[in-house]
């Protein structure tokens, strides 16, 4: 799961660099702006570039005297949210990004199950010591809404479920100095010698879930970090993002590689209606799996659906 996992996942984001030289990004800015008509007066450099992304998918479905069989009542909802703000002036820039996710499953035999659920805040700044290299820094939040449960059934057959996180537990902190790659407006590579991080669980109950120490709500890992990020344009309409995060912990088990990998794939069908498809994978070792008696393992998402999209851009 290590070693060859890292490899295959490095040789993974350098052939998609190889094929990341259309100019995507500038395609995306022209026409989010294409409306925009600058006062001749108006001279003044535009250092900001606002925006984001607002998704929301709906399903309903009732069965009535169905021969086929089913449950009578199903629903599902889910949103997404994600917002940027891009700051860049001489040698400095400063790009923050928000992303907000939420998704709730309920029908008549299983009642209300959370499906998704993501609280994702990274914000990094750079200084350009070449045209393509950047000394950064970088900050990132990575925590949840709502609570968790680990579903499973009784020996009576009867359901059952077990709390296995909370609201903002865990919730992952992580500071970081190192490079920063841009080779164009696609690629995007962060490299960090000196990293810390922090796993923080405030609830004594959970907290050896995730490797901290009960009573102590918090644990301190010192590492080094890597942070992919790749976006492309297939076509006129889809777009395909990327990012991968790697994270070795110094401490313990350096040869363990945390992922935190995150795809998701959009389409354009009108101006309001867009097709999503999300793939997420997590491994963390110290992170216990849902069946106790495994060991650790990949946690993956998969969400797809067609639903009301709006996007929004100030520049």
């Amino acid at each position: 799961m290590k070693k060859p996992l890292l490899f295959t996942t490095f040789i993974f984001f350098t052939v998609v660099y190889v094929y990341a030289q259309d100019p995507t990004i500038k395609d995306l800015k022209n026409e989010a702006t294409k409306s925009v008509k600058k006062d001749p007066a108006d001279t003044a450099a535009k250092t900001w570039k606002l925006g984001g992304l607002v998704n929301v998918n709906i399903n309903q479905g009732t069965l009535t005297n169905w021969s086929a069989g089913g449950d009578q009542f199903s629903f599902s909802l889910n949103a997404f949210l994600n917002v940027f703000a891009f700051y860049k002036k001489k040698k400095s820039s400063w790009d923050n990004n928000l992303d907000l996710g939420y998704g709730i499953v309920n029908t008549t035999s299983l009642g209300s199950r959370k499906a998704s659920d993501r609280i994702d805040l990274l914000s990094k700044y750079g200084y350009a010591i070449s045209p393509k290299w950047n000394a950064a820094a970088l900050f990132n939040l990575r925590t949840q809404f709502a609570n968790g449960y680990a579903y499973s059934k009784t020996a009576a057959g009867a359901d059952t479920a077990v709390i296995i996180s909370k609201t903002f537990a865990p919730a992952f902190v992580l500071l970081s100095l190192g490079f920063d790659y841009k080779p164009n407006e696609n690629f995007s590579l962060f490299l960090s010698p000196l990293t810390e991080r922090w796993v923080i669980v405030t609830d004594d109950s959970i907290a050896p879930l995730f490797g901290v120490v009960p009573g102590k709500n918090s644990k301190n890992e010192l590492g080094a970090f890597v942070s992919a990020n790749y976006t492309k344009k297939l076509g006129a309409n889809f777009v395909y993002k990327s990012k991968l995060d790697l994270f070795s912990n110094y401490k313990q088990k350096p040869q363990n590689i945390d992922i935190f990998w995150t795809n998701a794939l959009t389409a354009k069908l009108t101006k309001y209606i867009n097709f999503s498809f999300q793939l997420d994978m997590i491994y963390d070792d110290d992170t216990k799996n849902v069946k106790p008696a495994k060991g650790p393992a990949p946690q993956w998402l998969q969400l797809m659906g067609i639903g009301i999209a709006w996007n929004f851009s100030k520049k």
